[in-house]
């Protein structure tokens, strides 16, 4: 089976360099005219995050296309820095220690890191599995889910920071059993 894994196109936040997670933005307008200039792979399915920043990249890239949502597929909660930017968020303590830990420590009032990586996986999982007929499965989710999926099903293995993509872009493999292989770059 083939897998398209898309991170939705450009937002206000994006632009801005906040953490958006939870937060329900629609795309910008440069956002929207990126995604109408390129072209993506076509698929059978599309599957999409319940956020309008993934609906409507996933409507603008599928247009012709039914998408299944997935609850479990939406960004990270990130808690008490949701809505700001580095520069926001420069001196604050708790920002620091997140930081420091590398990313590890969950986010202040917002979900962990792991929890998020494993709602992630098993959404992915249970995607999969509910489409298992279907040649090719187009995702059309948030950067921190695609690090989470390929993290934990890519071959060669990577770590979660090693599947950063930009807006618009994303990855194509090639799902043989529970890994997922081949991958290449969209954009």
């Amino acid at each position: 089976m083939r897998i398209v894994l898309i991170r939705h196109g450009k937002t206000i936040g994006n632009v801005q360099k906040r953490y958006i997670g939870k937060t329900d933005e629609s795309l910008c307008a440069e956002g929207i005219s990126e995604l109408a200039a390129r072209e993506y792979p076509k698929t059978e399915i599309v599957i999409s995050s319940p956020l309008k920043r993934c609906t409507e990249t996933a409507e603008i890239i599928y247009p012709e296309k039914k998408m299944f949502v997935y609850e479990n597929l939406r960004e990270c909660d990130f808690g008490d820095f949701e809505g700001k930017n580095y520069s926001e968020l420069n001196g604050n303590e708790a920002y620091q220690r997140w930081i420091d830990s590398g990313g590890t420590l969950p986010f202040p009032n917002g979900e962990s890191h792991e929890a998020f990586k494993k709602r992630c996986a098993d959404a992915f999982e249970e995607a999969v599995f509910n489409n298992c007929a279907s040649e090719s499965i187009a995702f059309v989710v948030h950067g921190g889910t695609i690090m989470s999926i390929l993290e934990k099903f890519s071959v060669p293995k990577g770590g979660f920071y090693d599947f950063q993509v930009g807006n618009g872009c994303g990855f194509i493999a090639e799902l043989d059993g529970k890994v997922l292989k081949t991958i290449r770059r969209i954009c």
